[in-house]
This record gives structure tokens, sequence and C-alpha cells, in this order.
């Protein structure tokens, strides 16, 4: 095991390469299972989570070589030699719900995937999954054993087009739903779907595959089911967390970093927002430039939103930037409930950080009347302190490095398989642009939870 010792208070300054789109890639590789056609993709991220994805379907028959090097990735599942995810890819990431709509997509045989951490709990943030699956023809069961949990899926008489209405523009329902309605029979229509642009990634890519799909403008996705398929290549577009995230860091430390292969496009809510703190930016053909020319300001008010709101997993840097911002913001976490853990340890470090279970915000969210604590003000600008920190999680995990690099003094973080899952190469990268970062060895069981370290557990597997 290994943790990382972080000295602080550096402005941060140099070039970084964002990587290929994690969330784009891993539901690419999935897609894939659908034919038994060769896809190659480039601009592969090299990644944990990708790594988890390959040994899954690995497992279920695909066969691959990647060259992590060049970010270039080879598959094909010619057949499937089984539909069973072993219970041990519990916990990996969220992509073994994903599989069932791929596999009831190809096979007529009975699917089963392991549920997060096999705890039943679970099961809930997948209802809309469920749903969608059971309106194409899909019987779906969950069943818990010893504490262990697995979804059990079958379609004996194949899938068929329906109208699928989602509740919420859930990505992954929205792409659970697409990747089983490409081969459905007759046609599928999705409602209220999720337009991110690593959805639009996945559905450019199923349609050089074979698939006749349509977005319209108003968030509805048809699909005529199809089995003829085409060999692919795909190149994956660049990953709009790390690239905000790199940029939130340039603004936090009082540096400059030039983002490769941040897309536009892709970042103009959070390019408003780096506008409306103070910060600066320069759109190149190849990337965005991030610095400041003085003291970043507060006074922002943050509504986490779907595609093209400003994006849910922007939040936790943005929070550590504006605790380096005069004055006091507030940010409303309107997409997932309970994304605010991670603000008791930037308390610890010195932050003035309030949580509150009210909505904070001009719209009324899903989670009103609830007891989930998802909205924040933060009062700026509060100097943070180094500390002993352990990530908990991917999306808190960027979080915690950026805080611990601007604050005085220094850092021990453990659970560092939670950034290899996501980021690329982070430890080198900050490196680059300046930062005192090193790994130093840790007590065995110190990164947290088992259920969370299946990187590690799989080794040589992946």
């Amino acid at each position: 095991m290994q943790a990382l010792r972080i000295v602080g208070g550096r402005p941060l300054q140099g070039t970084v390469v964002a990587a290929g789109a994690r969330n784009a890639m891993t539901k690419l590789i999935i897609a894939s299972l659908l034919s038994d056609k060769r896809c190659t993709f480039f601009n592969v991220p090299d990644v944990g989570d990708v790594a988890i994805t390959l040994a899954m379907c690995q497992e279920v028959g695909m066969e691959y070589v990647w060259d992590r090097q060049a970010k270039v990735l080879e598959v094909q599942t010619k057949e499937l030699k089984t539909t069973y995810v072993p219970q041990r890819f519990s916990g990996s990431n969220r992509v073994p719900i994903l599989m069932v709509g791929a596999l009831l997509a190809r096979s007529e045989e009975d699917i089963v995937v392991p549920i997060l951490c096999g705890s039943a709990t679970d099961a809930r943030p997948v209802d809309f999954h469920v749903e969608a699956l059971r309106t194409l023809g899909a019987t779906i069961e969950l069943k818990v054993s010893r504490k262990e949990g697995a979804f059990h899926a079958f379609a004996p008489h194949g899938l068929k087009g329906g109208l699928i209405q989602l509740p919420f523009p859930s990505v992954g329902a929205t792409e659970n739903s697409i990747l089983a309605a490409v081969t459905a029979r007759g046609t599928t229509i999705i409602k209220n779907a999720a337009v991110e642009p690593e959805v639009l990634e996945l559905m450019l890519f199923l349609q050089k595959l074979g698939a006749n799909i349509v977005l319209d403008t108003d968030r509805t996705i048809t699909i005529q089911g199809t089995r003829s398929f085409h060999p692919v290549e795909h190149s994956v577009l660049s990953d709009r967390i790390e690239a905000a995230s790199f940029a939130m860091l340039a603004l936090a430390s009082g540096g400059r970093i030039f983002v490769e292969g941040a897309e536009h496009r892709n970042l103009i809510t959070f390019l408003n927002a780096v506008r409306e703190i103070g910060g600066c930016f320069s759109v190149k053909h190849h990337g965005i430039e991030f610095w400041t020319e003085g003291p970043l300001k507060g006074g922002l008010h943050i509504e986490t939103d779907v595609h093209p709101g400003f994006m849910t997993d922007w939040q936790q840097p943005c929070v550590v930037l504006l605790t380096q911002a005069s004055g006091s913001s507030i940010v409303h976490e309107t997409v997932y409930e309970n994304r605010f853990g991670y603000v008791d340890t930037l308390s610890k470090m010195g932050a003035e950080i309030s949580t509150f279970r009210q909505c904070l915000g001009g719209r009324v969210c899903r989670f009103n009347d609830h007891a989930h604590p998802h909205s924040v003000i933060i009062r700026g600008k509060t100097p943070l302190e180094g500390t002993s920190i352990a990530i908990p999680d991917l999306r808190a995990g960027f979080a915690y490095v950026m805080a611990a690099l601007i604050a005085h003094g220094e850092s021990t973080l453990s659970g560092v398989d939670f950034l290899t899952r996501g980021h690329e190469r982070i430890i080198d990268k900050l490196h680059a642009l300046g930062a005192d970062i090193s790994t130093v060895p840790t007590a065995k069981g110190a990164d947290g939870p088992d259920c969370f370290d299946l990187f590690s557990r799989l080794g040589s597997q992946v």
C-alpha cells in the first residue's frame, strides 16, 4: 500500500495533457460487447477503471490488446463464453450494472452481475436502470445471500422496443437503455434522456457500429433495433472532469496551467464560473490555459445540474477553490444526495463551510424536504493547514489532493487507489507542474474498505 506525502503552498505552473474521458471509455468498452466485430479505440486513458472494466469483459469472453503508452486499445468479443460476472467485481465501480443492458442485447441466457459492495442498500440508485430494462421486456431480480448481492436478469423471448420515460435524466440509466435497445426488436424511444457529452460519445460509437440512433431537441433518443454490425475505429473525447480539475488547481494555487486537449464546447458552463470568480483563461486551438491576475472573489452561487448545467463532478474541487476566494459562496447539489461528506476534512484543515439540508438555490430540487445535506455555504478566503487524510472515494480524491497542494505544511493522503482509478498518471502530472509530492508506504488496510480495493486485488489480471 502506498500513501501520498504532499507539501503544499507552491504555485503550480506548466502544461498537463487531459486524458481520454474515463466516463466515456468504460461505457464504450461495454458497448463493444454488442457485436462480434473488432473495435479499435484511440486516446484511451490509462486508469484503473478502464483496467477493471476490461477485466470484467474478459470474464464474459472479450479479447483485447492494450498499448498503454500509445493509448490504443483493440477489443473483440467473438462469442460470449458466460453471462456471469463474478462477485469479486462487487465494489469495483458502477460499470457492472451497465453490463446488464449489453449482455441482454447479445444473449438470451440469464445475466448475473454484482451490486456495489454486495449490499442490498445499494440497489436503490439503479431503480431507473431496472425499470427501463423491464420496459423492454427484461425480468430483473435482486438476490442477496450472506451479505453478497447480485442482479439476475433474463429475457428469454428477446428484448422488444418500447417507450422509456426516465423520471430523471440519469446518465447511467440512459446508457443502459441505449445499450439494450440497439438489438431490441422494433423501435425504442427514451424520453427525458441524459445528453452529457459522454452519452453523445456512446451514440457516435454505436452509429459507427451499425445502430440507427437519433437524438431530438427535447431529450428524446430514438433507436431502431438492428443486429447488423461493422468494425469500428473511434477516438475518445478528452476528460472534462480532469480538464476542469487542473484548471481549478491553477486558480487556487495562484499558478498558471495549460490544459492540453481541454475542449471548449464541453466546458462552457465551467468557464463562465471561472470568469465570475475572477479567474482568467485563454482558449487555444489545442487546449485552454488558466491563471489569475489578482485575488479571487467569492459571491458565487452554483447549482449542479445535468448537462449542460454545472457538472456534479466539478463540485468537489470547486468547493476547495471557493475556500480561497474572498466572501461567501453557495453550492447547491441537485444531482446526487450525500455528496458533501468530504467537507468535514476541509473544515479540519481550516475551511469555513456550513452544510444545509435545505435547497439554497433558485430552484427546488428532488432532495427538498429530505434529510440529505445537499447545500453548503463557503466563507473565504481561509488558509488551509496540512493534515492526514483518508481518501474515501474517487470524486473526493482530487479535491483532497488539491486542498493539500494549497495548504501550508505537509499532508499525508491514504486511499491512493481511488486516484489511480480515475486519474491518469496523476503523480507524474503533478510533479511536472512543480508539486512537492511523493509516495510513502502505509500500513496494510489503511486505504479504506476492501470492497473498494479491487484494482489492487486483481493485480496481474488487469
